[in-house]
Formats: C-alpha cells, structure tokens, sequence
C-alpha cells in the first residue's frame, strides 16, 4: 500500500489527479506484507528547488527518529521514545503531531504499544527485545493540530502549512534497534 501527501498533507494522502510540482514537500509513505509480516516506512522529499526551510523541516523529520533510535533498546519505555522527538522537532521550533501515533507491527499494520510522539521520559509500558516498532515523527511548522480532508482519510495540517513525517520500521534488541526498513 502507498500514500502520497504533499505539501499540507501529513499522511493519508490518497494517489490522485493532483500533480507534483517544483518545491513541493511530499511524503511517501508504503507498506509491505512479506511472508505474513508487515514492514511500515515513509519518507519526506523536496520536488525539485524549494528554499532552505523546507529542506531544514525534512531534516528535522529524520533528525527526530534518530533521536527516538538512538534511545530504544530493551526496556526502554514508550515515553522515554516520545520524549525524544518531542524534544528534538520542538528544540528545533517545530511541532509535533498528537492525535496520529508510531506503533507496534508485526502480523498486523497497527499493534500495541501506540508511540506518540510527544510524551514524559520514563512514562509508558517498557518495550521487550524482539518487538517490532514503526517509530514515526510527523510535524507541523507551527501548530500540532491536524484536520481530516473532505475524502475523510488525507490529514491536512491544521494551519495549510507544510509538514513532514519520516517512518521506519525497527527491531528492538538488547542494546539497541536495528532499522529494517533502510532505503539504500
């Protein structure tokens, strides 16, 4: 499955008529079913020449779920993984998206535990070696809160302003995460 959002789009952005064009920020998002386990990852991208900003609002993207891995390991807890991005895009002067969450998956797209990405260090359930997690920032430039488009599935960022969001699926182990939806 694919998802394709542009500009405003957050997630969800359905495939359509609308073209990409020079300096849009788009967001693709897939999903793979492999020998009945599933791999969840996205990616942000300029089209083509756009200003500084929007390549510093991609990076930041990236940046915080580099952030939330460097921490994951056995027994870290969901918090201390939301902490992490939080404080990252919102150090940086970004916000972080509250109502759409990272997730555990696995056999099935959307598994417990839900990851927010903002959240209290040391809060939540503690995560075992072995889990599977889509680790997934998403952020807005200037406020957190997002609305569901007319199609009620493409969420728009709620002030019409770019966004982004970068996913990977990762393993847990007992000192750390290995990505397993790299992008060679």
């Amino acid at each position: 499955a694919t998802c394709i959002s542009i500009n405003e789009q957050l997630i969800h952005g359905i495939p359509g008529q609308r073209e990409i064009r020079d300096g849009d920020v788009v967001s693709i998002d897939l999903g793979v079913r492999l020998n009945g386990l599933i791999g969840d990852a996205a990616r942000t991208v300029v089209a083509g020449m756009a200003p500084p900003y929007l390549h510093t609002l991609i990076a930041t993207a990236e940046g915080a779920f580099n952030a939330a891995t460097a921490v994951v390991r056995e027994g870290v807890r969901v918090g201390d993984i939301s902490h992490a991005v939080q404080e990252y895009c919102e150090g940086r002067g970004y916000q972080v998206v509250r109502a759409y969450v990272g997730h555990g998956v696995g056999r099935m797209l959307h598994e417990p535990p839900q990851i927010p990405n903002y959240g209290a260090a040391g809060s939540g359930a503690a995560i075992p070696a072995g889990a599977t997690l889509a680790i997934e920032p998403m952020l807005t430039m200037e406020s957190y809160e997002v609305r569901v488009a007319k199609d009620k599935w493409t969420v728009l960022s709620a002030d019409g302003l770019p966004c982004a969001h970068h996913e990977n699926t990762v393993l847990v182990t007992a000192t750390g995460c290995e990505v397993l939806t790299t992008v060679s």
